[in-house]
């Protein structure tokens, strides 16, 4: 059996650091070998670095990263274009570069498995009926889909009777909420969306239009979007406390994830603590020499993951700066590495999937 079936046959968040990472270090070197005799752009970086692939590297920690916004520049892929199943780009205003993510089937069957594990050991494996809050025209196109796009496909698989609660103007349905909720609000309901847009589209026209709901059994899952809450000063803390306040709903999960390794979800557990699933890590650098940070030293993060199989995305240097909390000993109980994410590297654009609808949606204002 192959390190990554391991990872994967095992119980999510159940394997010890140190076993893990044996499995981990195990596919990782397969990885980085493959990647460079396959993906010319990738072979020439490690090449000018002096990095020597068939060194067989023991630590997670040695395996060599690139800088994620290189796939804004860059083709980088390790399989021939007819290979190519879907591609991803991250969200990015117009003025931004996106970073293109191709996928082939293997990859794609892996990252769709890695998240089901995932979601499933916080939601269970019942299909819930679910609110997504955004609009279905942004996924019109499966073949070639942004980072919010995929993430409501990716969530969506986990919903029944899916309700899109925006117009193609982002314009909240009411009738249409109300009437959803009247049917299924004595049951769980799975409710997923950026994290801004919640805020904005969801619970603010909600207060606005004193339409309140009470579903103390729902599941609400969200990501991305945090840069433009703290300038209006919600923290993470303020948008759980406000969400239980005014709909009843205490199973609220952010999750931390990129384009650029979809799969790999950074989920975060009751007490407020990000972790790494089986088949991903993090690693916190220094940001002047590279070394690595002891626990509880803010640094920036670099993910590792043994998903990307079209593409050389199973070491990556994030623009995210946080710090490792601890390793096995979250009191959730989830094994493994847990953490907090602090913030982006100064100056860096923005990049949440509802960061830059915001952004866009107020160029568009100023340009008015």
């Amino acid at each position: 059996m192959q390190p990554i079936d391991k990872l994967f046959q095992a119980e999510q968040y159940s394997i010890p650091q140190v076993k893990r990472d044996k499995l981990l270090v195990a596919e990782l070197n397969s990885l980085t070998k493959f990647h460079y005799n396959n993906c010319p752009p990738y072979k020439n970086i490690l090449d000018n670095l002096g990095i020597k692939v068939n060194r067989r590297r023991l630590n997670i920690s040695d395996f060599p990263f690139i800088p994620v916004r290189l796939f804004k520049t860059q083709k980088i892929q390790s399989i021939p274009d007819s290979d190519v199943l879907k591609v991803l780009t991250s969200s990015g205003t117009t003025s931004q570069a996106v970073s293109r993510i191709a996928l082939n089937r293997e990859t794609s069957i892996y990252q769709v498995k890695a998240l089901v594990q995932i979601i499933t050991s916080f939601i269970g494996h019942k299909r819930l009926p679910m609110i997504i809050i955004d609009t279905d025209t942004i996924i019109k196109n499966k073949s070639s889909m942004n980072a919010r796009g995929a993430g409501l496909v990716g969530l969506s698989n986990f919903g029944r009777n899916h309700l899109y609660a925006l117009d193609e103007n982002m314009n909240l349905k009411k009738d249409e909420l109300t009437e959803f909720v009247n049917k299924f609000g004595n049951e769980p309901i799975l409710i997923f969306g950026f994290t801004y847009m919640i805020w904005q589209y969801f619970y603010e026209e909600c207060k606005k239009n004193n339409i309140k709901f009470d579903i103390p059994n729902s599941i609400l899952i969200h990501s991305g979007g945090w840069k433009k809450l703290i300038e209006i000063s919600v923290s993470n803390k303020v948008f759980k406390s406000s969400l239980e306040s005014y709909f009843g709903i205490k199973r609220i999960y952010n999750f931390y994830g990129m384009v650029e390794q979809v799969g790999s979800i950074y989920m975060e557990c009751e007490y407020g603590h990000l972790h790494t699933p089986n088949f991903a890590e993090i690693i916190i650098r220094d940001y002047h020499d590279w070394k690595v940070l002891p626990y509880g030293e803010k640094g920036i993060i670099q993910t590792l993951s043994v998903l990307p199989r079209s593409y050389p995305g199973h070491s990556l240097l994030t623009e995210d700066i946080g710090h490792v909390l601890g390793v096995d000993s979250c009191p959730c109980g989830r094994k493994g590495t847990y953490f907090l994410i602090e913030g982006r590297i100064a100056k860096a654009e923005i990049r949440g999937c509802s960061d830059t609808h915001a952004e866009t949606v107020n160029n568009m204002e100023l340009a008015g």
